[in-house]
């Protein structure tokens, strides 16, 4: 990847669903970049498309059609296996509902993304280590995530999707089930983030979430809306 190019770009995606003749489109000629140490922001009103693009962005959508570059990187061209091994290497993703794996502990749920990338145990447990120091969950490892609350699960969810150091961290609504202090917390923690060199694009419906990020990308019935993308100013 040169230095000037984009860490994500997006040129011409578009989604949708054939019912009989007619094509219902969910994504209109998107066309974005996005830059390392990025943090963009996607907005929009509900069934406007955001999480469908964030999803493609994840790559757990693959029915689209439109050129998708990650790192260089043709995602558009790739086969599964192929898009696979670049998002595990690249991607960290956020969900709003957290997506920890319940029968497991808060330690055991950090060191699964490890094991998927052949990481050695023994390295395995200092990273683990590490990660729950930083985000003073120490005291939660043995726990099970029905013992926590819903801002320590996001918490662990978060650092689940930093335990492998990837390029950028991949955010749909990460606040959404989260009261307002907690939310707030979370959103520190995605700034500072950002702050240490992590590229972030979350999904958000929260005007003061999305104040958190560089920049705003506003979409509506599919269509990034003309001059949506603005800076926020600092």
């Amino acid at each position: 990847m040169s230095g000037n190019q984009p860490l994500i770009s997006l040129r011409n995606v578009e989604k949708y669903f054939q019912h009989g003749p007619a094509r219902t489109y969910v994504l209109r000629r998107v066309s974005i970049d996005v830059q390392l140490g990025d943090f963009v922001s996607i907005m929009g009103p509900s069934g406007a498309g955001k999480s469908t693009l964030l999803h493609v962005l994840g790559m757990h959508d693959s029915e689209w059609t439109g050129e998708y570059w990650l790192l260089g990187h043709p995602v558009h061209k790739l086969g599964r296996k192929d898009r696979f091994e670049l998002y595990k290497q690249n991607v960290g993703f956020v969900f709003q509902s957290y997506h920890l794996l319940d029968s497991l502990t808060v330690y055991e749920n950090l060191e699964i993304p490890l094991s998927y990338r052949n990481v050695k145990k023994s390295n395995r447990e200092s990273i683990v280590c590490d990660m729950l120091d930083r985000f003073q969950i120490v005291g939660k490892k043995d726990l099970y995530p029905n013992q926590l609350s819903g801002g320590q699960q996001q918490l662990v969810a978060i650092a689940r999707a930093l335990i492998a150091n990837p390029k950028i961290i991949l955010a749909d609504e990460p606040t959404g089930n989260l009261h307002s202090s907690q939310a707030k917390e979370i959103m520190e923690v995605f700034k500072r983030l950002n702050d240490e060199g992590t590229t972030i694009v979350q999904v958000t419906h929260s005007e003061v979430n999305a104040s958190f990020g560089r920049r705003i990308i506003q979409i509506v019935d599919g269509w990034i809306t003309a001059g949506s993308a603005q800076a926020i100013p600092a």
